[in-house]
């Protein structure tokens, strides 16, 4: 194979799949992980890549996908997610306790895992999809803008940490993007979830994985650093502009 190696997390559904037909368009091969499976291989089979079973809150799972990379010249955090939009005084703590897994300590272990491959690619780079939420607060979000906040500091560690390596770091800060994420937050409540894009058009998963495709397809010199991308229509996490 001399295609480089773009790997993805978080690859069976919206933000991580669209990026991974990007990147294979790009002229990556592309390996794909997630939990589930069967659309996980779809996404593969669409895209010419290789989907692999992940589970990122599993340590054990993190360490048999990264075996399964024999070289790695691209990582995109992209698994991810919220919980429920409650406020502080009423937090459940297992939603809380999820994020932070799936969020935090899942980009920490696949990143963990793969730095190795990554910089002795000789031209190494982590993307890590966060959100507008690890830059601003807002209210019911304490648990979410919590965790995406720990997840850009241990992105932003990295820059620092790497310095004078041949691995480049670029985060990736999405607004409303129309995908899985509201449906997940709300537990699957398919009309909360989509009020939240009612009167405005919100950025696509193809919009997103676009941006992650630009940013590593720069010069190795080349290193963006932090990219925030919302709707025109959005001012920030709790302003935007609505016609209905």
């Amino acid at each position: 194979m001399n295609k480089p190696i773009a790997v993805v997390t978080g690859a069976s559904a919206g933000i991580g799949a669209a990026t991974a037909g990007h990147l294979a368009a790009a002229g990556f091969h592309v390996v794909l992980g997630a939990r589930r499976l069967d659309r996980l291989a779809e996404v593969a089979t669409a895209v010419g890549g290789e989907a692999v079973e992940l589970d990122v809150t599993d340590p054990a799972s993190v360490d048999a996908f990264a075996d399964r990379v024999p070289e790695c010249h691209v990582l995109v955090n992209n698994a991810g997610g919220a919980r429920g939009l409650d406020r502080v005084d009423a937090a459940d703590e297992s939603q809380w306790r999820w994020m932070y897994e799936t969020n935090v300590l899942g980009t920490l272990r696949v990143t963990k895992a793969l730095l190795p491959k990554l910089v002795a690619s000789g031209n190494g780079h982590v993307v890590t999809v966060t959100s507008v939420a690890a830059i601003e607060v807002y209210d019911g979000g304490a648990g979410y803008t919590a965790a995406k906040h720990a997840q850009s500091a241990l992105h932003r560690t990295l820059r620092g940490e790497f310095l004078g390596q041949p691995i480049r770091f670029t985060e990736i800060l999405p607004g409303m993007v129309e995908t899985e994420f509201s449906l997940t937050r709300f537990n699957g409540d398919e009309s909360r979830a989509t009020a939240v894009y009612d009167g405005l058009t919100p950025l696509t998963a193809d919009d997103v994985a676009d941006v992650i495709t630009f940013a590593v397809t720069r010069p190795p010199h080349v290193n963006l650093d932090q990219i925030v991308l919302k709707p025109r229509a959005q001012a920030s996490a709790t302003r935007a502009h609505r016609t209905t």
